[in-house]
């Protein structure tokens, strides 16, 4: 056996746990093989699928790609193949050389399979939505060399298959997140302790980048930023101005522990607090414990919007600056990627807000309270674990406001 490098790995008990589990709901839809195509977008999200199954990916340009039978040896398919995949990991040991030529390889695996008159689920085919990719992952090159290949064969959106195995988070995905939580944690306390008045705010930005890789986080990750007098919405990434006393960071920071992800919101001020944050962070922090209690098995993501907005009505003052305040309710699943269901501002598919949680499903959770006229929002958020007992928050720090007050 080829001696492995020394990276954070799944075990084999649970490699067999999620390939039982996706060849039984294949054997339900009477799928002959799952095809998960390279896609190295939205920050290695849309080719989670692929390292979930084959434990094969890390690295902004690994392109990978899987054949996934019903029976049978698993086939990784990948540039650089032989040099990258058999010594990271022990899952996976049929991994082929594409050179790019994905649909071609895919395509030489399925002959193996003799599935030229089969059922061949892909993920990402664009039939299923999935939470951020309506119109599917894989790519028309791919996709077309597949389609002629086998024109006899049916080919099949494979994504709720996926979608629905990891939806339900195991102990050892579980831990990952939790390590992965932490790493975040750390960059807050490097954000916090950079920004000061007169620091170039990219500055800041690349100090909490340093600390998640100090800490072992893969790249690329999420990590959405803006600075400002009491900006409401982030920005792709920092910018070049120099912060000033009372001013507001707000960032999503992602942490990739073994390509898991949970994520973190955290408001960071300079020197001083904005008073209509002091009294925001009040109401919001209502809204979240209730949702937290309401993190339970058989809860819709419908039924937690609408308490959202319940939650902000009996915790917002008659008086004051968060007098009025409403709760908006941000929502996504947390794991190997773009995990669901989703619900956000603008992200309200009547499909996802009727799914109903599941014991050990992982959220980020970050409701917002925004002030009645609109002009300030309040969000924090943690990534919690839906038990019977409602939510389990993966973090340790307070839920407040943090006030970086320099040297």
């Amino acid at each position: 056996m080829t001696d492995l490098y020394p990276y954070p790995r799944f075990s084999l008990a649970e490699r067999d746990r999620r390939w039982k589990a996706v060849r039984a709901r294949m054997a339900e839809q009477r799928l002959d093989v799952i095809v998960t195509p390279q896609n190295t977008g939205h920050s290695m999200d849309f080719q989670s699928n692929t390292r979930y199954l084959t434990h094969c990916g890390g690295g902004g340009d690994a392109d990978i790609a899987a054949v996934f039978p019903l029976d049978g040896d698993v086939t990784v398919l990948a540039t650089s193949a032989a040099a990258r995949w058999p010594n990271v990991q022990d899952w996976t040991h049929d991994i082929r050389e594409a050179r790019r030529r994905y649909g071609d390889l895919i395509v030489e695996r399925l002959r193996e399979l003799d599935v030229d008159s089969g059922r061949i689920g892909i993920t990402g085919l664009g039939e299923t939505r999935g939470t951020r990719t309506p119109e599917g992952t894989i790519l028309h090159g791919t996709w077309k060399t597949i389609r002629e290949a086998f024109p006899r064969a049916e080919l099949v959106d494979a994504t709720a298959i996926l979608t629905d195995v990891r939806y339900t988070k195991s102990a050892e995905e579980i831990e990952v997140l939790t390590q992965s939580m932490a790493i975040i944690e750390s960059a807050y306390e490097a954000e916090i302790e950079a920004a000061r008045p007169g620091v170039k705010d990219w500055e800041v930005w690349a100090a909490t980048q340093y600390a998640l890789m100090r800490n072992g986080s893969e790249m690329p990750v999420h990590c959405n930023w803006v600075s400002g007098k009491n900006p409401v919405r982030t920005l792709t990434r920092p910018s070049m101005r120099i912060l000033e006393r009372g001013d507001l960071i707000i960032n999503e920071v992602e942490a990739s522990w073994i390509g898991y992800r949970s994520q973190g919101v955290q408001p960071v001020f300079v020197e001083v607090a904005d008073p209509v944050h002091i009294e925001l962070i009040k109401v919001q922090r209502e809204i979240f414990h209730e949702l937290m209690e309401a993190l339970k098995p058989g809860t819709t993501v419908a039924e937690l919007a609408r308490l959202t907005g319940e939650s902000a009505e009996r915790a917002a003052p008659s008086a004051g600056p968060a007098a009025g305040a409403q709760g908006k309710l941000t929502m996504h699943g947390r794991g190997a990627g773009d995990d669901g269901p989703i619900i956000t501002g603008t992200a309200r598919d009547p499909e996802q807000l009727k799914v109903a949680l599941r014991e050990n499903m992982v959220f980020i959770c970050k409701p917002s309270a925004v002030s009645a006229d609109g002009k300030s929002i309040s969000t924090w958020g943690d990534t919690v674990v839906v038990t019977p007992d409602g939510g389990r928050r993966l973090g340790k720090r307070a839920h407040d406001l943090a006030v970086a007050r320099g040297s």
